[in-house]
């Protein structure tokens, strides 16, 4: 096969797809979610051509292609968007959601300026004002769709430093930061990865950041904080966390708020999947407060069930986007005085210019499609269906007796640990270490291990739209069966 110009088989490898599409996705209520049988399969992608592992000479065609990597991914890959896959924090994706997404790779915009797409600067003007609507935020609010949480919460402490320099005087778009002190950045223990990230991307550096908890946990230490503040001579960053990965709790937002607006401090909140708590009037107070920061991080691939990669990034005063993102003058690019330039024109703007990616896959069309398609009523169903399931887990591990919870639960996390009985308290960490290894090896659920208060401990997240009630029985039945095996003594049966 050569120049993809003469690839006759190029409308009969999207019929391949499709075909394979509907099987797959009816399989996953019941197909293990990992099978560590099948890796071997993974070694066939690199077998191509003459099967030495380098890249073909002479391709295989579309439909050779094709035929390969579908028979070895829904074989061979982790079934994550089925709904036993507990771990990290991942939905699926809704069949409008996925529609979407093929919409998107079919029609291939670039979603960097209006010029280059219309359509696309349309579709992320009208996704983000509903996903504003969608969490009850103040009209004056705007902001980005980025690649993911850790793209939103760069995006947001982005525009918090360029507000920070503007304190000192200092331009940081033109002169950068070597002339400024460093940024205090403060939160409490809930800090998240991805900020640490990000503040290693911005340059402030990962290990900055000043933590102020008061327990092991990682419960903010509000105290310490105001002193902290009252100590600083000018501006600082608090980040505030809503929807833990622990546990998914919650900082109190509304307090931070206030030492916020006491201290002149900007606040960030990072609400990767805790901003969807707006949803449910059972958990709307977790998040009192939050419409009173000056940026907001979340994730879409999250509770919001469309495909990855799919974050967004709200900011109080939007127009301090484009202070942080603009691009310098190139000829053939929109800019001031070029004909290409929505800059200063009402309607969509040129989102390249908001975020910190220039060329920009249209990933407004999934976020459309779902909420088009399922509406405000439809997400917080599925929210508030979610919450009943969580709940029931926690029931669940309650009245197993090998089985302890170590937390409330707030939100979608259950947080908790095989405890048998007969096995000695030094021992459990060993225990659970071994039941998370064995979960992975088992296939039927994906769960794993995290450490909460010092305890290691399991902590499935619920948000695939998927799940039922089932699932999570079963998530249950296999955690009994599998700590029964491993702790070789008497374990209560369902």
């Amino acid at each position: 096969m050569g120049d993809p110009l003469h690839d006759r088989d190029r409308t009969a490898a999207l019929e391949q797809v499709w075909a394979a599409a509907g099987p797959y996705l009816d399989s996953l209520a019941d197909r293990p979610v990992r099978d560590p049988a099948t890796e071997h399969l993974l070694r066939e992608l690199a077998e191509v051509g003459a099967g030495d592992g380098g890249l073909p000479e002479r391709g295989v065609g579309s439909a050779a292609a094709l035929d390969r990597l579908l028979r070895v991914g829904t074989t061979a890959a982790t079934h994550s968007a089925g709904p036993r896959f507990f771990h990290f924090v991942i939905g699926g994706a809704t069949p409008a959601a996925l529609a979407g997404d093929w919409t998107a790779a079919l029609l291939d915009q670039n979603a960097a300026f209006r010029a280059s797409s219309a359509l696309a600067a349309e579709l992320e003007t009208i996704a983000l004002r509903w996903l504003r609507e969608l969490f009850g935020l103040p009209d004056g609010y705007g902001g980005a769709l980025v690649a993911s949480a850790t793209f939103a919460n760069f995006t947001s402490l982005a525009v918090a430093t360029h507000w920070w320099a503007e304190q000192h005087g200092v331009d940081v778009a033109a002169d950068g930061l070597v002339t400024l002190p460093r940024m205090p950045v403060l939160s409490g223990g809930y800090l998240h990865a991805s900020s640490r990230k990000a503040l290693q991307m911005l340059g402030h550096g990962r290990d900055t950041a000043q933590v102020y908890a008061r327990d092991r946990v990682g419960r903010v230490d509000l105290s310490a904080i105001e002193r902290r503040l009252a100590a600083i001579d000018g501006p600082a960053v608090l980040i505030a966390n809503a929807g833990e990965v622990n546990a998914g709790d919650f900082d109190p937002v509304d307090a931070l708020a206030d030492l916020a607006e006491r201290y002149g401090a900007w606040l960030h909140v990072d609400a990767a999947f805790g901003m969807f708590a707006a949803l449910s009037p059972r958990t709307a107070g977790l998040l009192r407060g939050i419409e009173r920061a000056d940026s907001i991080a979340c994730d879409a691939h999250k509770w919001l069930n469309v495909p990855y990669e799919s974050g967004f990034a709200f900011l109080r005063e939007p127009a301090r986007l484009p202070v942080a993102f603009g691009m310098p003058g190139t000829t053939y690019l929109p800019g001031p005085g070029s004909p290409l330039w929505s800059g200063g024109q009402p309607g969509p703007v040129d989102y390249a210019l908001h975020g910190p990616e220039s060329s920009r896959r249209a990933r407004s069309m999934p976020i459309w499609a779902t909420l088009a398609a399922y509406g405000r009523e439809g997400h917080r169903a599925m929210v508030e269906r979610q919450l009943d399931l969580a709940q029931r887990l926690a029931r669940l591990v309650d009245e197993a007796p090998e089985l302890e919870r170590l937390a409330e639960v707030p939100l979608c996390i259950v947080c908790f640990r095989a405890a048998p009985p007969h096995v000695s308290a030094d021992e459990l960490d060993d225990l659970n270490r071994r039941l998370g290894a064995a979960l992975l090896d088992d296939g039927r659920v994906f769960v794993g291990t995290t450490v909460y208060d010092g305890r290691i401990a399991l902590r499935p997240a619920i948000v695939n739209w998927r799940t039922t009630e089932a699932d999570i029985d079963l998530l249950v039945d296999v955690v009994r069966e599998l700590t029964a095996k491993l702790a070789d003594g008497p374990t209560a049966t369902s």
